[in-house]
This record gives structure tokens, sequence and C-alpha cells, in this order.
């Protein structure tokens, strides 16, 4: 028994939908909202920049998928006193390559585009608080994690965004290592230097 044609078309559809999604991850990651043009977007999913609105609706509604399913992603296959490291890891490497690593970096280059982008920006950054949160037993555990998510996305503004050396060049091991160390002082639950919570 074969596939339909419509089981053809909606397999074609989600498809193309997907890819539409990984190339807008990439390029907002490389050059934020702004700088990433639908025509971009499209030419790196190879499809037609038409699908594009057909499936999204906008380049802001596309955005706004792309923060949220790459941080839902990092927030859902991340235990919480790995989050930090995960996201600072996302914000060290090359690009943030890996999709849930790279919502962070997208964050940091978009923060300014837009009320809709605003929005968006500020939904993630409360999810990543509230996890934060939770590996705090103090009384003021959502201050923490604001202070937290604050030094990271600075961490990653200075690196990713300013290239600030030596933090540019420095080795993703020994910021990690400096960062969570500093930062077990404000979140009780971060792995200690042996690696145990």
């Amino acid at each position: 028994m074969g596939t339909t044609v419509s089981e053809r078309q909606h397999r074609d559809a989600r498809d193309t939908r997907r890819r539409l999604l990984e190339a807008a991850a990439a390029l907002f990651a490389e050059r934020g909202y702004e700088r990433a043009t639908v025509r971009d977007i499209a030419d790196r999913a190879g499809a037609n920049q038409a699908l594009l609105f057909r499936y999204f609706g906008s380049k802001s509604a596309l955005f706004g998928e792309v923060i949220a399913r790459n941080g839902e992603e990092q927030l859902r296959t991340t235990p919480p006193h790995e989050l930090l490291e995960a996201a600072l890891r996302g914000l060290l490497g090359p690009g943030g390559k890996e999709p849930g690593g790279r919502a962070l970096a997208t964050l940091l280059r978009s923060v300014d585009s837009g009320d809709e982008i605003g929005t968006a920006v500020r939904a993630i950054s409360d999810d990543y608080a509230r996890v934060l949160a939770s590996l705090s037993s103090a009384d003021n555990h959502e201050l923490r994690a604001d202070l937290a998510l604050s030094w990271l996305l600075g961490i990653g503004m200075m690196r990713v965004l300013v290239g600030k050396e030596p933090l540019a060049d420095a080795d993703p091991d020994e910021v990690c290592a400096l960062v969570t160390a500093a930062l077990g002082t404000l979140l009780d639950g971060l792995p200690a230097a042996d690696g145990k919570p």
C-alpha cells in the first residue's frame, strides 16, 4: 500500500517547515533578528519565501517560534542543576551550533528588535529564571535566579557581541568552572567542583 498524495504533501510540508525553522535559528543566532532576512532564511532552507509566510505568517512570528523551540528544547532536555552550564556553553561555543544552546545567543543578538520580539525574549527569560530559581532554597530565590541569568547574559554579550578580550578567546571550560563556582553562592543547587549537586 503506497502513500497518498495528501500524505506526501503533509510530509513535505512538515519537512519544509522544519528546514525553515532550522535555517532561521542558525541565521538569527549568527546575525540577530534585524540582519537575518526572510530571503536568506528561505535560501538557506532551500525553500520559497512564500512558504515561510504560509507556515509562519511573519518573520517576527517565526522568530518567536525559534526562540520558544530552542529554549524549550534546552529546558526540557537539561536537568535543572546543569542548565546554567549548558546555557553558558551554548554562548561560549563556536556560534552556538547546538539548537538548545542557540536560544540565549539568539536572544542576545535580537533583544532590542521591537515589542513582539521583546515579548518572546521576556517569556523565555522567565522560563530560564523559573528553573534557576528552583536551585536555591533562599527566600529570595527568584532574585537570585534573575541575578544569575543576568550575569550569564552579560557574559554572553561581552563574548559574543562585544568580543571583549580575554573573554572572547577564553577556554569555555575555564569560563564555566569560574562562573559556576562563583554562582554557587547564589544558587546552592549547582553542582560542586566535584560535579555533584
